[in-house]
């Protein structure tokens, strides 16, 4: 069989069983372009293959990894298909890349990026500087994935309710997220903001939308707050191969839940499932990601840990 038919069997077969499949399928759709869409599936040799995983880079990332778990998972259904008799893939594995660290921005931090919002020059797009200074603020203040965030409609908010309702996202789930009041009073003065602008207001409109009233572009997003965060004076200087990015807005979000749980003196234990729940996850390992050891973090939890000790002692 031809690669490209059986890469699109694969994928529709993976589709069927609910999966979104978007990462997984980008990579295989890589892989078919590489090899030949019209070669036989036979005639992909591991040479070929290794000259996809590395492609001309010598340094391994976790993207090695994913491109090799795709692949994998593409010739294990080949194999018990018998369209091919060996999987051309590496015996050995590289080694892995130290594992990716977030970054935890301050409330200083925070507070500089946020007020970037409202002096940036809007001549590098045509978006509204409130505009995106309101999508960061509502992206970190409900833990957002920025996706989430340029996906809500008008439809979605309920200001009665203080309840945003984020539909079909990731694992095809809807979840309802509240807000407080903070959040509320930005939300209704950026509405009422898009009615002196004269922006759409059906029920089906973006709450944030481009010029032309479309739906904004995510790279355009990310480009501008890379731009924010250079005027912010932001970066990273613990050698991670990474500078801080958007979605740490996220991670932030979550680590600084915590913390204010455990001042708080709150059950943590008890109240991850809701956080999970909040962010949209399916299982809670996913959430641990998110909750990186921050020097608050530690700080909060020695302090409990000596009141455990004081406790045990008496």
């Amino acid at each position: 069989m031809k690669v490209e038919q059986l890469i699109l069997q694969y994928i529709g077969y993976r589709k069927s069983l609910g999966e979104k499949f978007e990462t997984n399928e980008t990579y295989l759709k890589a892989f078919c372009k590489a090899m030949g869409p019209s070669r036989h599936i036979k005639a992909v040799n591991k040479k070929r293959v290794n000259s996809f995983l590395y492609g001309s880079s010598a340094t391994i990332t976790s993207g090695w990894f994913i491109k090799h778990s795709s692949l994998l998972g593409f010739y294990k259904y080949a194999l018990a298909r018998n369209y091919v008799t060996q999987i051309p893939l590496p015996d050995i594995l590289p080694k892995r890349p130290p594992p990716f660290v977030p970054y935890i921005y301050s409330n200083a931090e925070l507070k500089r990026l946020f007020d970037t919002g409202l002096t940036y020059q809007v001549n590098r797009s045509h978006i509204a500087p409130f505009m995106v200074r309101t999508i960061l603020i509502i992206t970190y203040g409900l833990g957002l994935r920025i996706h989430e965030t340029l996906s809500i409609t008008l439809n979605d908010i309920d200001m009665d309710n203080q309840v945003i309702t984020i539909q079909q996202s990731k694992f095809y789930k809807s979840r309802l997220l509240p807000f407080n009041q903070q959040v509320k009073k930005i939300i209704k003065t950026y509405l009422q903001w898009r009615i002196k602008r004269k922006q759409p207001q059906s029920p089906d409109a973006y709450l944030f939308i481009s010029k032309n009233d479309q739906l904004l572009n995510l790279c355009t997003i990310e480009g501008i707050f890379d731009f924010f965060l250079e005027k912010a004076g932001i970066k990273r200087t613990d050698k991670a191969r990474y500078q801080p990015r958007l979605h740490d807005l996220r991670h932030t979000f979550a680590v600084n839940r915590l913390v204010g749980w455990y001042q708080e003196n709150k059950d943590v234990q008890q109240l991850l499932p809701v956080l999970s729940a909040y962010l949209g996850h399916k299982y809670l390992a996913h959430t641990s990601v998110y909750l990186t050891m921050t020097d608050n973090l530690l700080q909060e939890a020695k302090m409990r840990f000596e009141k455990y000790a004081k406790a045990e002692q008496l």
